[in-house]
């Protein structure tokens, strides 16, 4: 499980946001803080995986956490998603520099968040899966960059498309260890067969899925769907 720590002064926002976090597979909430003193305390003594962090803060800012973390040589450092409804771009841009793995923009909804730590849970394992290995290739870099990103599917997608829909079918595809056929995509989404192919060919279309055959001995060969990353 990767152990999430909520960082914000308004007690019913953080709520908000623990609930969302907690409902995402792989993800547990150990805690919450409201202050920089507090974000500081709660690193050392909960060891969480990472931050869900405001910027704007009681005693200073979720930037000011960043910095000190960053100095601090007592053990590993979180990583940190920026969650706050500053939008200047100098706060934006620091928080790059200083490390942070992603900035959500407030408010937003449980899809939102979801998608952010559903894409932060894929680098880390790919990551992991990448452990062992003496040296790495750039196929595997450009995946792990491509696993940092939230997927890019059109919020308004062509007429008669669903954009829940069509994130739902995107995100199994990029999850997927190899590449799906409409059949399976459907099982694993809940929708029907004719559903799944009519987004996927969709996707196809818009450059974000890539169209495999596959040939078998006999018959039609099989139509297979991988994320384009």
């Amino acid at each position: 499980m990767i152990r999430i720590l909520v960082v914000d002064d308004d007690f019913h926002i953080s709520h908000i946001h623990c609930d969302y976090a907690s409902r995402v597979e792989g993800f547990e909430v150990v805690g919450r803080a409201a202050t920089v003193a507090e974000t500081l305390d709660a690193v050392r003594t909960l060891h969480p995986d990472l931050l869900l962090l405001d910027v704007f803060l009681p005693d200073g800012s979720g930037l000011d956490v960043l910095r000190q973390l960053s100095g601090d040589e007592g053990g590993a450092r979180p990583d940190a998603i920026m969650i706050t409804a500053d939008r200047d771009i100098t706060s934006v841009r620091t928080a790059m520099k200083l490390g942070a793995v992603g900035y959500l923009v407030k408010p937003f909804g449980a899809a939102d968040l979801a998608e952010r730590l559903t894409a932060y849970r894929e680098l880390q394992h790919r990551v992991d899966a990448l452990g062992l290995a003496p040296r790495t290739d750039q196929a595997d870099v450009d995946a792990l960059f491509s696993a940092a990103r939230p997927p890019a599917v059109p919020r308004v997608p062509a007429k008669g498309h669903s954009a829940p829909t069509l994130a739902l079918l995107h995100q199994v595809l990029r999850t997927a260890q190899d590449a799906l056929s409409a059949a399976q995509a459907a099982e694993l989404t809940g929708v029907s067969r004719a559903t799944a192919q009519r987004y996927l060919s969709y996707l196809v279309r818009e450059g974000m899925v890539r169209l495999e055959l596959r040939y078998g001995t006999t018959g039609r060969p099989e139509h297979r769907y991988r994320i384009v990353h």
